[in-house]
């Protein structure tokens, strides 16, 4: 079937879709010989596609793995850094990674903790992370100080960061502390720092912060709680979930 070539990479866990789209920009991509651009289409049952000059074949498509990962402090969420950071594929085992295609499905910061997921469904990637689907994400955050009601009214409405308001939020006090505050935090939508730039807005600037869930896929399951630099495989349920939420 002829699909578009950042997709057939995608499905073959060769990278991201929008990763795909940068090697073929790069010139990386060639189909029967030839480097293609942009936009370019292939039957990957009949067209020779290669990267970097290696060629892709129909059969060397991986099995698609679904993971969860508790990202420490100090982990980039990316799967190459340039200057040599750890990132979240360093956490896993060399059996995971060789010709799989693995990926972190969105970001979190360095800075931040907790529910990452990895993937090599490029396509459900790619759909996950487009802003029309929005799927609930959960964070603990401590802010310094203690925010009254009418600043967290104001956080649930919608906050303008870089000319755009945000979307409503769920926001609960958790517990206090001396000088800092433990929020509840669920978004709908994953503008870049997004909690730490709304926070420092309303003058509560954010000391730590923990993504809990996405959606009900959470650090804890099965009485289980997933320590800091492990990951486990997704049960069905939770795929199903993610998949539903892009259909």
């Amino acid at each position: 079937m002829i699909q578009r070539l950042q997709k057939i990479l995608s499905q073959w866990g060769i990278a991201s879709r929008r990763q795909a789209e940068k090697l073929i920009l790069a010139g990386r991509v060639c189909v029967n010989g030839t480097v293609v651009e942009l936009g370019f289409s292939a039957n990957p049952e009949i067209d020779q596609i290669e990267v970097d000059g290696i060629p892709i074949k129909p059969s060397d498509r991986p099995q698609l793995i679904y993971l969860l990962l508790n990202k420490p402090a100090g982990v980039v969420s990316t799967c190459y850094d340039p200057k040599s950071s750890t990132t979240v594929l360093d956490l896993l085992p060399p059996e995971l990674l060789l010709g799989k295609g693995l990926h972190p499905v969105g970001r979190l910061d360095a800075d931040s903790t907790g529910a990452l997921l990895l993937t090599n469904d490029g396509s459900l990637t790619f759909l996950l992370t487009h802003p029309r689907h929005c799927v609930p994400k959960t964070y603990q955050v401590w802010v310094q100080g203690h925010p009254p009601e009418a600043v967290l009214q104001t956080w649930r409405q919608g906050v303008v960061i870089l000319d755009r308001k945000t979307l409503p939020a769920q926001v609960r006090v958790i517990k206090q502390h001396d000088s800092q505050t433990l929020l509840e935090v669920v978004l709908r939508e994953g503008r870049n720092r997004q909690i730490r730039r709304v926070a420092e807005q309303l003058g509560y600037p954010v000391v730590a912060l923990h993504r809990k869930a996405i959606g009900p896929i959470g650090l804890e399951a099965r009485g289980k709680v997933l320590l800091p630099g492990k990951y486990r495989y997704l049960e069905e349920f939770e795929i199903r979930f993610l998949k539903n939420q892009v259909n």
